[in-house]
């Protein structure tokens, strides 16, 4: 249910709860499997930290105004060497998030993909990039940036240090989530973006 501002998959309406909750009592309700990620942090060698996700792990930092340095691979071949202020890393779920306000694209929710979407990079050319849901991320630390975390669905810390990795996979793990029966996902899209307005 949505009782925020913009809350993509909270569909119903507080007005709407009572006549659909029936619905769900009944067993008469429509529902759709999401993705989730599996974020590790690796520490010499060692798995110190697992989370399961729906929306997106982001490495970020705190207060200081200084950019990070990440070695971005993808299934142990490099990707990418990253001056920014961080990395976000979204299933299509969290698409719709922090990722879009950071440039990254919408992803419809049963695409299998994840989007890597960096945040503020030095080089410009570093742009948002979809990969498939089958591969392995893996995010090394490389600069001596303190006050770096690595942030979960916006609700859990973790503090990263000098030369961590952050694996980002599939996880085995899905969420199914209740529908709202007389609304498509273009019609929720139009609305919560106010296009054509």
């Amino acid at each position: 249910m949505n009782l925020g501002s913009l809350g993509f998959i909270a569909e119903m309406l507080p007005e709407e709860l009572y006549g659909q909750l029936e619905k769900v009592i009944a067993g008469r309700q429509v529902t759709e499997e999401r993705m989730m990620l599996s974020a590790s942090v690796i520490r010499k060698g060692k798995r110190i930290a697992h989370y399961r996700v729906l929306n997106d792990a982001v490495i970020n930092k705190g207060a200081l105004a200084r950019m990070m340095e990440l070695k971005v691979s993808v299934n142990d071949g490099h990707l990418t060497t990253l001056r920014a202020d961080g990395l976000i890393m979204a299933t299509p779920t969290g698409s719709t998030a922090y990722s879009l306000s950071a440039g990254g694209p919408i992803i419809h929710p049963v695409i299998h993909c994840f989007v890597i979407t960096p945040i503020c990079p030095h080089t410009l050319s570093n742009r948002p990039i979809a990969l498939p849901d089958n591969v392995v991320v893996t995010v090394r630390l490389m600069s001596l940036s303190e006050d770096v975390s690595l942030t979960l669905d916006g609700q859990i810390g973790f503090s990263l240090e000098p030369d961590d990795i952050v694996e980002i996979k599939k996880s085995r793990f899905k969420i199914k989530l209740i529908k709202h029966p007389g609304k498509s996902y273009y019609e929720i899209l139009r609305t919560k973006l106010k296009w054509g307005n």
